[in-house]
């Protein structure tokens, strides 16, 4: 299974005051615009989300990771998905509907070291600005060793001391909505 060492935070001063400085960190490339809609639903551990894309594309998206704000390690499945429409009524049938999370992401690639990160800039709906990165963990790459990567870019995008956040963004959307997130 595919690994990767996540951090999540909250942009205090939002995405646009963060883009600027983050494209520089990432080489001065330009940023790719997604727009996603995932959809996540109940399974006995780990998470479960169908993410659809605005051209009509979409993946399933098996994960387990902690829910914790340290540089964490997460654990992934990603599959292509040819009729999105027909596998989330499938879903939400079999399994449960836990609730939907729509977002904006900007993304940024970052190269160093033999390690591969990817910053991703989140607008999320009902929520806020937020930053997550992704370092990728080739073979013979260690979490410890991906760990040291994401704080040292946490550092470099002057993101040391932003609110870190533990679970997902459904986790948020389902406390501010009082349990329930649309």
């Amino acid at each position: 299974m595919p690994r990767n060492i996540e951090i999540k935070a909250r942009l205090p001063g939002g995405i646009d005051a963060l883009l600027p400085h983050a494209q520089t960190v990432a080489g001065g490339a330009a940023p790719q615009h997604i727009a996603q809609d995932d959809s996540f639903f109940r399974v006995p551990q780990g998470r479960l989300k169908l993410r659809e894309f605005a051209d009509g594309t979409a993946e399933l998206i098996y994960y387990q990771r902690a829910d914790d704000t340290a540089a964490k390690a997460s654990d992934y499945v990603r599959v292509p998905v040819p009729d999105p429409a027909a596998l989330r009524e499938a879903l939400v049938r079999g399994c449960g509907l836990l609730g939907r999370v729509r977002k904006q992401r900007w993304l940024l690639l970052v190269e160093d070291a033999g390690f591969a990160t990817r910053i991703h800039l989140d607008r999320v709906e009902g929520l806020g600005d937020f930053m997550e990165l992704e370092v990728v963990l080739r073979p013979g790459q260690t979490d410890a060793q991906g760990q040291a990567v994401a704080e040292a870019l946490m550092q470099a995008l002057g993101l040391q001391a932003a609110p870190r956040l533990a679970g997902a963004y459904l986790d948020l959307l389902s406390a501010s909505a009082g349990g329930r997130a649309a």
